[in-house]
């Protein structure tokens, strides 16, 4: 006859469940489904927790001058009622703050404000560019620092270059054109213009250039000639451009290649090589008579 009552234990969680059954015998597989049962019902029974997590949704923001954007800032804490967040902007190693203690700080004031834990700039300037941190502090929870970066870029369309243009030139010097612009971000690249026709980059690439010899660095902003020639002469204008804005160009000016006077070149040498042989002739004669002599007394 049956024993009415079969025990079973679950020694791994340290229960113990009495099944009553008058037919049927448990086996050790059927102890094993129970107590993986009763252990998902007592891991599903606990509370999740979440560590305070801080993100951004725009790790890199470029915006144009004067204009509207936004420095993301989300976070999530795990139980701290009442987490503290600060904003504070990094720029050559200078730490500042932008949101502290509840208000927005520094040059931010007055064109910026908050959203949540993100910060609305509203007239954004060229000195905003640089790297900002969203930092929440929740001391109840256990780890109770998070922090996000963001980079802020501000565009800046640039001015009217500044270009040397010489008036002259002699045929067969090295001339070199500058052009600089010291306003955009970022910054510029250049194209120069003769006679309002684009120079390409290597003179070969256009018959109408082929004949001349120079160097165009579109990021210096420089054009060089490495041996100017009559056919070089010309109206010459620089456009800057960096993509913010409409490019902007110099005002163009002419550049005359005069010929080198050869025939006043030899004439000035031959005058200099006259007086330098006077010279040594005339220290060769005071030498021979004693001048240069110190017991040298001359005759009254």
């Amino acid at each position: 006859m049956h024993d009415p009552s079969i025990l079973a234990r679950g020694t791994e969680l340290g229960y113990e469940e009495e099944c009553v059954s008058k037919h049927v015998k448990l086996t050790s597989r059927d102890v094993v489904i129970a107590t993986h049962t009763m252990l998902t019902l007592v891991l599903s029974a606990v509370p999740r927790s979440f560590l305070v997590t801080v993100q951004t949704e725009n790790g890199k923001v470029e915006v144009e001058e004067f204009g509207e954007t936004v420095l993301s800032c989300k976070y999530q804490v795990e139980k701290d009622p009442n987490p503290r967040v600060e904003w504070k902007k990094i720029r050559n190693r200078d730490v500042s703050f932008v949101y502290y203690e509840g208000k927005i700080v520094g040059g931010f004031q007055g064109r910026a404000v908050m959203e949540g834990a993100s910060i609305r700039i509203k007239k954004a300037m060229l000195l905003d560019s640089g790297e900002y941190r969203c930092e929440v502090s929740a001391r109840q929870d256990s780890r109770p620092l998070g922090e996000a970066t963001v980079s802020l870029t501000v565009l800046v369309p640039p001015d009217v270059p500044s270009c040397g243009i010489p008036s002259s030139v002699l045929t067969g010097t090295v001339v070199e054109l500058t052009c600089r612009d010291r306003q955009g971000t970022p910054p510029s690249l250049y194209r120069w213009y003769k006679n309002g026709i684009a120079l390409p980059n290597t003179p070969a690439q256009d018959p109408l250039f082929a004949n001349s010899s120079y160097t165009l660095n579109s990021s210096s902003g420089t054009l060089q000639f490495n041996t100017v020639s009559k056919g070089d002469a010309g109206q010459y204008q620089c456009e800057a451009s960096n993509g913010v804005g409409e490019p902007q160009r110099c005002t163009a000016k002419f550049m005359q290649i005069d010929d080198m006077n050869v025939s006043g070149i030899v004439a000035a040498v031959v005058v200099v090589s006259l007086v330098v042989s006077m010279c040594g002739l005339g220290v060769v004669f005071a030498h021979r008579h004693g001048y240069f002599n110190s017991e040298y007394t001359p005759v009254s």
